[in-house]
């Protein structure tokens, strides 16, 4: 008998641990397409937007450029990509760009927002997981206020990258590429459902003019093994755009937008409820005192903050976005397994870690 009940416990624990990967799995796909649905309505308006060269020279006005374009496209990677383009192709000046990536910081943090929403039920755990949010926002407005003003008055940071790049006579070939390892895990299941075409998306930013004439963001002319055209593209919206029924995109992320919100919310709904399932009473204070706590030697506590800082900036260089880390710590928070203490130089560390992705984009270019 007590055989059967111990096998039946490990099952138990074993099946709810494979349903909470699997939660976690859908969450980040989620994600996905909340970035992909504000791609898709955001379309050409993305490219408007920096049509007016002349409002770029207001910083502030840049700062809320900068904040709309990435709350529309909810990726600051692709925002601060074409901001870099734009420096690249002699559109923009560094020092109009300088202030549009300080606001794509900002725009970023509107996602953990919209994720700690969903934990509304549970007061207390409502509490918990805003506030965590909320980190994440005031840390980056209040870093932009004091910045956006010293850049004003000084320009250090014009200075200090102009510095940088001065004697940098080396070839454009770098083959730099981003060590995205999140994607290849969750683009087997988000590529059967939606393509987008980045190439598009890339190009109506810049305003290069070179896909004008497009109509549409999602993928088309997809090629099979043999390099044959295929007549519509193997993933499920194809059936929906141009290879298909012909929706307008705003149809199409309008869709997206609902499914995609309706997935985030039901898994992490699914997820908060397997970790307190997964997490006796015991076991969940025994992990909340081991990571809550400072380093046990003597004279070293004060490293503890540091090395979290350090811990977020390696998790969101490898998973290349800072929305699904600090989105990720948001229900973690509000599961009380995270204090408040200990997020917050998470966080800073994700702010570091998500400017890899500009970094590359400007060696590639």
């Amino acid at each position: 008998m007590k055989d059967y009940s111990r096998t039946k416990k490990i099952l138990l624990t074993a099946s709810r641990l494979i349903l909470m990967i699997a939660f976690l799995y859908f969450f980040i796909c989620s994600l996905s397409f909340l970035s992909d649905s504000f791609r898709i309505l955001g379309g050409k308006n993305v490219g408007n937007l920096f049509e007016n060269s002349e409002l770029l020279k207001n910083p502030v006005v840049g700062l809320m450029l900068g904040v709309l374009v990435t709350v529309l496209l909810q990726s600051s990677s692709t925002s601060t990509s074409i901001i870099v383009g734009l420096v690249s192709a002699g559109t923009a000046k560094v020092q109009y760009a300088i202030p549009m990536i300080m606001g794509a910081n900002i725009g970023t943090s509107v996602t953990n927002t919209i994720v700690s929403f969903t934990q509304v039920g549970n007061r207390e755990e409502f509490k918990r997981a805003f506030a965590c949010a909320t980190v994440h926002d005031m840390f980056n407005w209040l870093t932009v206020i004091l910045l956006l003003l010293l850049e004003v008055i000084f320009s250090p940071l014009e200075k200090i990258t102009g510095a940088i790049v001065e004697n940098n006579n080396r070839s454009n070939d770098t083959g730099v590429s981003n060590p995205d390892f999140l994607k290849a895990l969750t683009s087997p299941f988000t590529k059967k459902i939606i393509k987008l075409d980045k190439k598009i998306l890339k190009s109506w930013g810049l305003g290069d003019g070179k896909y004008v004439n497009a109509t549409s963001l999602l993928k088309t002319h997809c090629k099979d093994d043999d390099k044959n055209v295929l007549e519509v593209c193997p993933y499920l919206f194809a059936h929906l755009g141009p290879e298909g029924q012909n929706i307008a995109d705003v149809y199409i992320g309008l869709i997206l937008l609902v499914i995609s919100l309706c997935m985030l919310t039901g898994c992490l709904i699914g997820m908060v409820k397997c970790l307190n399932a997964l997490l006796g009473e015991e076991v969940k204070g025994f992990i909340e005192k081991v990571i809550n706590r400072d380093i046990p030697i003597k004279g070293l506590g004060w490293l503890t903050g540091y090395i979290f800082i350090v811990l977020g900036a390696v998790i969101t260089i490898l998973v290349q976005s800072s929305s699904v880390f600090t989105s990720t710590l948001t229900p973690l928070a509000g599961a009380g397994l995270i204090s408040l203490e200990r997020a917050y130089p998470m966080t800073l560390g994700s702010n570091i870690g998500t400017t890899t992705t500009s970094l590359l984009a400007s060696l590639a270019d």
